[in-house]
């Protein structure tokens, strides 16, 4: 057979074939359009919603960085230079109650987002700083009720903290024990055997020995290690008598 042909036998298939299908859709046209359109709609709903994220995540990022900005401003010192004073704050507690209001809407406004979340965890940190541990404790308990497993232990942690203010020790054990059983980035195990072996010193010295123990063979080099030798070393995790 020669080029020719066999060119023309395949232009005749494609030919055939395509007036075939053109004439299956035009057969089926409705059922086409019933499974073609919902397909559709339901991918430009998705990319809308997309879009609409990823707005609404980088809007948060905007209202979360103010808030820090406030945050780190400094506070006023003695001998600080006029143009420094000008921008700084009289006291931490000041300053904290300015970036807490921004911290507050942000996560009010952005709290299904990342950043609207990270935003409920420092409104918490500062409701700490401005004494108002009530709020604080409901904000730690969002953020450690997030669904950021790094951004929760965090909450955690600093809920724990919260806890031992108070003198709700079965609390702050409680979560100190989850946290090291499940660690993070943010905070790792050594990080919590630390907390809860410094809370057993002063009420389960040998218990709190056991802790600096296992983390002093655990980690020789590292700073984990090295605070719990310090503290074997010093009266702190000796038993009482």
């Amino acid at each position: 057979m020669d080029t020719q042909t066999r060119h023309a036998l395949k232009q005749d298939s494609f030919v055939t074939a395509t007036s075939s299908s053109i004439g299956w859709l035009q057969t089926h046209r409705s059922t086409v359009l019933k499974v073609a359109v919902p397909a559709v709609l339901a991918i430009v709903a998705v990319i809308a919603g997309v879009m609409f994220y990823n707005a609404q995540t980088q809007a948060a990022q905007i209202a979360l960085g103010k808030g820090m900005t406030i945050y780190s401003s400094p506070v006023r010192q003695a001998g600080m230079p006029e143009q420094m004073a000008k921008e700084s704050f009289a006291s931490y507690p000041e300053r904290a109650k300015a970036a807490n209001q921004q911290f507050v809407d942000t996560a009010k406004k952005y709290g299904w987002t990342l950043p609207g979340r990270n935003a409920e965890y420092f409104a918490g940190v500062t409701f700490m700083e401005m004494s108002q541990t009530g709020d604080a404790e409901k904000a730690f308990r969002k953020t450690a009720d997030s669904g950021d497993a790094n951004l929760a232990a965090l909450g955690k942690l600093a809920l724990a903290g919260l806890y031992r203010q108070s003198k709700r020790d079965t609390e702050a054990i409680d979560l100190y024990k989850q946290l090291i059983a499940k660690p993070t980035a943010t905070v790792p195990a050594a990080t919590a055997q630390l907390e809860l072996a410094g809370m057993y010193e002063a009420t389960r010295p040998d218990e709190a020995k056991k802790i600096y123990a296992e983390l002093k063979d655990k980690d020789k080099t590292g700073a984990a290690g090295q605070i719990a030798a310090a503290k074997l070393a010093g009266p702190a995790a000796k038993p009482a008598r």
